[in-house]
């Protein structure tokens, strides 16, 4: 293989830090970097309480959030740290282990969402 096509650009710089490798730009900078949608729905946040593949142990299952996934993952953060509990994000959706319906409906509510329990 030619030098020429090992060359994929600089990942990383002393003065810049991490750099994008497809446009050679600091990653802070990155002009190719795609925004994640917010995804498009019913505009209802949904929270309900899971046990389905956990071995009996019962999470909340928050969906719906019309936010990015970056503003997704704080608002998680804030949720987990209102509840005092552990859980995470993903696939657009925020899990928190326990059952914090009332809890986490209410916060959400403040914050200015319209909020159902769904399920049980």
């Amino acid at each position: 293989m030619k030098r020429e096509e090992m060359s994929h650009g600089i990942v990383y710089s002393t003065a810049h830090g991490k750099m994008c490798p497809a446009c050679g730009k600091p990653k802070a900078a990155c002009s190719c970097r795609q925004k994640s949608a917010v995804p498009s729905g019913d505009g209802i946040v949904r929270v309900e309480r899971q046990t389905k593949g956990r071995k009996g142990k019962g999470v909340t299952v928050i969906t719906g959030v019309p936010l990015d996934a970056t503003e997704l993952k704080e608002l998680g953060k804030q949720l987990k740290a209102r509840c005092g509990a552990g859980g995470t994000v993903k696939d657009g959706v925020i899990e928190i282990q326990g059952d914090h319906r009332e809890v986490l409906v209410e916060e959400l509510k403040k914050r200015g969402w319209t909020v159902k329990r769904s399920g049980g």
